[in-house]
């Protein structure tokens, strides 16, 4: 039935709702504030030098809970005001810190829409158009890194006993721990399905490897479910600080002999250190050679695979029995928006589907419910379905392509640089440091060695207190370096170019102050 518009006058109005006319108002003006910071944003500073009770004092940290509301103008102004002034800025050109990227604008306008439309993506009843995008997304996500897909039938949907269950299965989660944990527990349920019933003291010892490059995922990922961290079997790496394959087949082979199930072994696609891919094809086929489920953590690098230039070893994607990706890495999503992808739907089914007397949807078509942790799901698969139509994957692969060239190309600059040392290189993950002319001739000694580490940590921090540019750090080789990461499509030449006499005037300061 219809409702007049009288009737609709007449309705009353919760304290909360805004009136059409009102909404558009300070819609408009937020979308005018926010466009024009973008524009601001790569000629200001990354963030200010605060302290922690100065961002409380600008919030008014000790206020209590007003009793009366505001005009939501009011607020949403007050807002605006207290993030565009005490944030760090990812999405600053010069931003080097971390393996977060800089946000498409497209997708902050996504994020608008999928909160205004509020689908909860658990069950196709509640979201038939959210659910088909996000189906969509996946397999899209699955064909930009070259994992196996198979388009399902028309006629046939995911969950019949005759449909797609070996199809290729997935779903959008908050991140990569998450996706990595979807994937970790669907290995368990394949290799040990007893436990899914009887638990852990059914069956024998389960043992998950991983080389000590691998995020702490892995860690969190053995003690929420119940395995310990003593069930990690940390594999030693090579020169390179790629997981030695050698050395996992003989773990594998021994804890066999010992009695103890073997079910995952963890390759890591672009380490968060350095950027390094494991050798991801010979793991693989000592994976299938074990029978152990091959699990790829590519919530950063995953997504070069198919990037001209890229590592070789990301082709072995394909070859995964499931892989975690990052869309709020190297596609520009703004978070949150993690991706697991499984080889076989089936297998998430098989993990995640149970069906309570309270459940009344149909069994024929995509509830997300039946294939991860959550019941409850916002729609974070817009964003991505929107940035991917809009650039394509041409130009998706030209942009990570020039992220990885623009590292290559700090690389060249600081080992041309002689007051920088260079380490590594991989992906878009560049480490160096910074070494002072007349201690270069002594930095074999350990006592030069440990100065040297503890002038870049310092350095470390007045390049962050300076908002000029922001980097993080990572271990190499026993050496504290300065570490620049680029996944951000605004970074261009001249902000690389711009990094390192920025850190050589703030790291002669910092060793004058450091010597006398």
């Amino acid at each position: 039935m219809s409702t007049s518009g009288t009737d609709v006058a007449k309705r009353p109005r919760a304290p909360i709702d805004m009136g059409a006319d009102e909404f558009r108002s300070a819609g408009h003006e937020l979308v005018d504030r926010i466009a024009d910071w973008l524009d601001r944003l790569p000629d200001g500073t990354i963030m200010r030098d605060e302290s922690a009770a100065d961002v409380r004092r600008a919030l008014g940290a000790e206020r209590t809970l007003p009793d009366a509301g505001a005009n939501p103008r009011v607020v949403l102004d007050e807002a605006t005001e207290l993030l565009f002034n005490h944030s760090l800025f990812n999405g600053h050109p010069r931003f080097f810190g971390y393996i977060t990227s800089s946000p498409a604008p497209i997708g902050a306008l996504a994020d608008l829409l999928a909160s205004a439309v509020n689908q909860n993506v658990g069950s196709w009843r509640l979201s038939p158009m959210a659910t088909e995008i996000e189906e969509q997304t996946i397999r899209w996500i699955a064909e930009l890194i070259g994992f196996p897909v198979r388009l399902p039938a028309t006629s046939l949907r995911p969950g019949k006993a005759d449909s797609t269950a070996d199809d290729i299965g997935g779903l959008l989660l908050s991140g990569g721990n998450m996706a990595n944990f979807v994937c970790f527990l669907a290995a368990r349920t394949a290799k040990a399905p007893a436990v899914r019933a009887g638990g852990l003291r059914t069956i024998p010892p389960l043992r998950v490897y991983a080389s000590s490059e691998t995020h702490t995922w892995i860690q969190k990922a053995a003690d929420l479910f119940g395995l310990g961290t003593d069930a990690v079997r940390w594999i030693d790496v090579d020169a390179q600080q790629r997981m030695d394959v050698a050395a996992l087949e003989r773990q594998l082979a021994a804890d066999r002999r010992e009695g103890a199930l073997p079910f995952l072994v963890v390759g890591t696609a672009g380490t968060v250190g350095t950027g390094v891919v494991d050798p991801l094809p010979e793991i693989a086929a000592i994976c299938r050679a074990y029978d152990v489920w091959f699990h790829v953590d590519g919530a950063y690098g995953a997504l070069a695979a198919r990037v001209p230039g890229a590592p070789e070893s990301l082709r072995a994607l394909a070859e995964a029995d499931s892989v975690a990706v990052d869309p709020h890495k190297w596609l520009y999503a703004p978070l949150e928006a993690g991706c697991a992808l499984v080889r076989r739907r089936g297998d998430l089914l098989r993990t995640f589907s149970y069906h309570p007397s309270y459940y009344h949807f149909d069994t024929d078509l995509t509830n997300y419910f039946d294939y991860g942790p959550q019941n409850s799901r916002g729609f974070r698969a817009l964003k991505v379905w929107l940035m991917l139509r809009q650039v394509g994957s041409s130009g998706y692969m030209a942009m990570i392509a020039e992220n990885i060239r623009l590292s290559q190309h700090l690389y060249s600059v600081v080992q041309q640089h002689p007051e920088f040392e260079a380490l590594t290189q991989h992906l878009s993950i560049t480490t160096f440091r910074y070494v002072p002319r007349e201690l270069q001739s002594v930095l074999s000694t350990p006592e030069i060695e440990a100065y040297v580490n503890r002038l870049n940590t310092e350095l470390l921090s007045r390049v962050e207190r300076s908002g000029e540019a922001f980097l993080s750090n990572a271990m190499v080789d026993g050496h504290f370096a300065l570490r620049a990461c680029i996944v951000n499509f605004r970074t261009s030449e001249a902000d690389v170019e711009a990094l390192l006499p920025l850190l050589s005037r703030l790291g002669a300061d910092t060793h004058k102050s450091l010597t006398t």
